[in-house]
């Protein structure tokens, strides 16, 4: 009964161990769906960069275009007394 028990106890353990076990056909998958994503999300930082980058010269852009006008205004207000 003991070698029964023993033997039940051992695959009980086999089965728990077994499905824990990773091989290395599955860190090849895990690395390479890795790789993967991480060219994604770089491809998806570098379109956000180029946004930002876009939007902050429009941005300057019309800050100088107030300024500009701004002075000339002032100018233009200062001519007149």
């Amino acid at each position: 009964m003991a070698n029964e028990q023993a033997e039940a106890h051992a695959e009980a353990a086999r089965e728990f161990i077994m499905t824990e076990l990773v091989t290395k056909p599955d860190l090849q998958a895990v690395r390479s769906d890795l790789l993967l994503v991480k060219s994604e999300l770089q491809a998806a930082i570098d379109t956000q960069t180029l946004r930002l980058t876009v939007r902050l010269g429009g941005i300057v852009a019309v800050g100088v275009g107030v300024l500009a006008a701004a002075i000339a205004l002032l100018a233009l207000v200062l001519r007149q007394h």
